[in-house]
């Protein structure tokens, strides 16, 4: 259901927009994360300066609260790339799992075709046999051996199909399984980061509550 839904041609159509605007998101996280830090940096030269310095407790408070504003714009551009990246490598992830599973059961078609062709080919070669058995006119039994060499051959040939789909088929179910082994570990740590980032939203709600902001 879902691979027909994402096999609508607007999806295609769209596609190269929404890599552009992927891009433009990536460059603009990555700007305001670089300011961010470059804020911080600011701020905390400036934070210990005027702790050296003793000036007044207003100018104080007020550069301690634009550090926790740089601080928490750090935070929250930095993770905000690095989940946006965690996010795509997701969707890729998935798209090549959908493409493993399309291909494998394209070849697991393609297997029971052969096999069938081949059964078809093996029951019409008894039925000669059969037919040559009950006749004793030796010209046609020539023509008949013929034709059994040459159903022979397509059956050798058959075979090797049937071979060559069962190695695809084992390499496509391989690819599947690593696919799925590579989805199961960006899972667990996107858990992890989700943790993580729980876990500084307390540290910045208590620091917001500690600094009166």
């Amino acid at each position: 259901r879902w691979q027909k839904i994402f096999m609508i041609p607007l999806w295609s159509k769209m596609a190269v927009f929404w890599n552009k605007m992927f891009l433009t998101i990536i460059v603009l996280l990555i700007v305001l994360f670089l300011d961010a830090v470059r804020e911080v940096r600011k701020y905390s030269a400036v934070h210990v300066n005027e702790k050296d310095a003793n000036v007044n407790t207003n100018a104080f408070d007020h550069i301690q609260m634009k550090l926790f504003r740089s601080q928490r714009n750090l935070y929250l551009s930095g993770f905000s790339l690095f989940l946006w990246l965690v996010l795509r490598r997701t969707v890729t992830l998935l798209t090549q799992l959908a493409k493993g599973m399309a291909s494998h059961a394209a070849l697991e078609t393609q297997v029971n075709d052969a096999t069938e062709a081949a059964k078809k080919y093996m029951a019409e070669n008894e039925r000669l046999q059969e037919a040559l058995s009950e006749k004793g006119i030796s010209k046609k039994k020539e023509s008949a051996e013929a034709t059994d060499e040459k159903l022979k051959k397509e059956v050798e040939h058959l075979k090797a199909e049937l071979q060559k789909t069962s190695n695809a088929l084992h390499k496509a179910n391989n690819e599947v399984t690593a696919v799925k082994k590579q989805s199961e570990g960006l899972k667990r740590e996107y858990d992890h980061l989700m943790k993580e980032y729980e876990r500084l939203q307390v540290g910045c709600s208590g620091s917001l509550y500690e600094h009166g902001v």
